[in-house]
């Protein structure tokens, strides 16, 4: 009686133990699921742009474009200019002495006129203040935004070419881990059927030649294992280099769900047509600038000096003085290049239509190839799930033949490879599918 006493409650103990085993098993399953890291192809590329070195560029080009603007409308800024002067002079102006003599007696007292000094000083002051200078100013203010503009779509440029590194790294993860999935079966049939020999043999109807050749087909299994596995192991220390994020083993790789409607999308938006727009923009304002600079410039201004004589130059000794007015300046000789000028840029800006209209050619060429190449792969993947399912029919009957001794092994492992193969083959093209309409995505940027 105390025996089944005992022996209750140890089971009880025991399942409760195996509870609370069972329960710990569920919450670190749950914990690792929970926590475990799911990567997307878009945030790869996202992660990968904001990780890449040249994003800093962009706050420099900002702070240089308001460098140059506020330089730019310190012209309107009066603009101080300090001068002096000391200067001897072999001669100088002098009255004639008959004139002298004359108004003496006309004044019927002596009269005479002070010579000048032919030691002159003179310190100056000009302050003056641009009033209309032809739309120069304003003009230069656009170029340098339109310059910068024109830097920023170059680096956008740059950096929309790390969306086809990160394809390439991603999905050629996927593809390991379709591959590794497809020889992971292989290994499970080879494990199979190595026990089925193994019975066989023991049973004295199959060889220890039979079960080798089994054998070194599940070591070529798993060198294919050990290769795919450091390959990958490569492409996730890439990818982890390129998006700033760890990337192991451990982490799980989305295949994407693949949108065929995107792809009726015929709008291009690649940065290299807002490229060539921002050139073309550039150029405008610079036959802005080239025409507003012909134009003639008015601005006031005031001299105060200091200086002998002053600006009455028959008195001596040091005096003050001041000149005030308005100022117009032209400068002609800007009309001797305006046209040549002109047609420069114009040239420029056709160079330009021309690279715009080689890029859209060849980038319209590329999508329709990738639109053919995705029909071809579609109607791959559905000849290949036919020859999956005939692989597979003709897999269980040479094991019904082997079984039966009108087989050999190697025929069974010949079939279990063709199977493997026409698996790999399909996973094979729906990865490339996937890859190819990003590609197209990427090609147009939808």
């Amino acid at each position: 009686m105390k025996k089944k006493i005992v022996y209750k409650n140890t089971h009880d103990s025991y399942n409760l133990i195996s509870l609370r085993a069972l329960g710990v098993v569920f919450f670190l399953g749950f914990f690792s699921i929970a926590f475990s890291q799911v990567l997307t192809v878009e945030t790869c590329q996202e992660k990968a742009r904001a990780n890449y070195p040249l994003v800093k560029q962009y706050g420099l080009i900002e702070k240089t474009v308001q460098y140059n603007i506020d330089n730019a409308n310190k012209g309107y800024l009066p603009q101080l200019t300090l001068s002096a002067k000391a200067t001897y002079q072999s001669d100088v102006t002098q009255i004639p002495a008959s004139l002298g003599g004359a108004l003496s007696e006309a004044l019927k007292r002596p009269f005479s006129f002070s010579s000048l000094a032919k030691d002159q000083y003179q310190a100056v002051l000009d302050a003056s203040q641009l009033i209309w200078d032809g739309g120069v100013i304003s003009s230069q203010n656009k170029i340098t935004k339109a310059s910068s503009e024109v830097e920023k779509q170059k680096i956008e440029v740059d950096l929309y070419a790390l969306n086809d590194r990160i394809n390439q790294l991603y999905f050629g993860v996927l593809l390991l881990n379709e591959q590794s999935r497809q020889i992971d079966i292989l290994k499970n049939d080879l494990e199979i059927n190595y026990n089925r020999v193994n019975a066989y043999k023991q049973n004295g109807i199959a060889y220890q030649a039979d079960l080798d050749v089994i054998k070194v087909e599940q070591l070529n299994a798993n060198q294919r294992t050990s290769d795919l596995n450091n390959t990958r192991r490569t492409y996730c220390i890439l990818l982890s280099a390129l998006t700033g994020m760890e990337i192991n083993d451990k982490t799980e790789f989305k295949k994407p769900d693949l949108d065929f409607s995107l792809l009726k999308d015929s709008n291009n938006n690649r940065p290299e047509i807002a490229l060539f727009d921002a050139q073309n923009k550039m150029f405008e304002n610079q036959k802005s600038l080239i025409l507003s600079a012909n134009k003639p410039r008015i601005g006031a201004f005031v001299q105060g000096g200091y200086g002998q004589p002053g600006l009455n130059m028959f008195t001596t000794g040091f005096s003050a003085f001041y000149i005030g007015g308005v100022r117009l300046s032209w400068n002609l000789s800007n009309f001797y290049t305006q046209k040549d000028n002109l047609n420069k840029i114009d040239v420029s800006r056709k160079m330009v239509d021309i690279q715009k209209e080689t890029f859209l050619f060849n980038n319209n060429l590329a999508s329709k190839q990738q639109l053919n190449e995705i029909e071809k792969l579609r109607t791959a993947i559905a000849n290949d799930e036919e020859i999956i399912r005939l692989r597979q029919n003709i897999k269980k009957t040479t094991g019904a033949k082997y079984e039966n001794g009108i087989a050999s092994v190697n025929d069974l492992i010949r079939d279990l490879n063709a199977e493997n193969q026409a698996k790999q083959s399909k996973s094979l093209h729906e990865v490339q599918l996937i890859m190819i309409v990003y590609q197209l995505k990427n090609n147009q940027n939808i």
